[in-house]
């Protein structure tokens, strides 16, 4: 990223990815240094799912915590292979850890899940918040269109399915 330009905080680039500001994805896309803030924003929505899965006791708090983190890297990874490879897109891997990182905003607030019986539903439209923040974010970092970054991420996403399924049978359930 050009150093004569002002780079915002943070919060301000939660607060953007999670609103599907172009710009702030754009902004993160090209800033090489915001990958860190992208896993700070990671182990945050990973310690609200933390919290909102509190009542399963410390499996669901290690869970929610494991599959955040496990997931950003995979659906990051699968995202690039699906979309430089199948779509045709143009990113590296750091520009989709960093866009998919940030679009992961909404998920700090995944502590309301915590809420017995209206937890679930808070999670579902969360989750789907993540998909739409996700779609911005592959589309700005691959540079296509709209329908293509639909459809890689959900290819991604199911793939990610597969991957946590695989993985829950090989450490246990408890943990995804």
């Amino acid at each position: 990223m050009d150093a004569t330009i002002p780079r915002r905080s943070i919060v301000d680039r939660m607060r953007g990815a999670a609103m599907f500001d172009v710009a702030t994805y754009e902004e993160v896309e090209a800033d090489t240094s915001a990958t860190g803030q992208a896993a700070v924003v990671v182990v945050l929505a990973a310690i609200a799912a933390a919290i909102g899965n509190a009542f399963r006791g410390g499996p669901g708090i290690l869970g929610g915590l494991v599959s955040s983190l496990i997931g950003w890297a995979v659906w990051s990874g699968i995202t690039y292979i699906v979309g430089t490879r199948v779509f045709k897109g143009t990113a590296t891997w750091g520009e989709l850890l960093r866009t998919l990182g940030f679009a992961q905003a909404p998920g700090v607030l995944m502590v309301a899940a915590i809420v017995p019986v209206l937890g679930v539903l808070v999670k579902i439209v969360i989750w789907l918040w993540m998909l739409g923040t996700g779609i911005v974010a592959i589309r700005q970092a691959l540079d296509f269109d709209t329908g293509k970054a639909v459809m890689t991420a959900l290819v991604g996403w199911l793939a990610s399915i597969v991957v946590f399924w695989v993985l829950a049978g090989i450490f246990g359930a408890a943990l995804f």
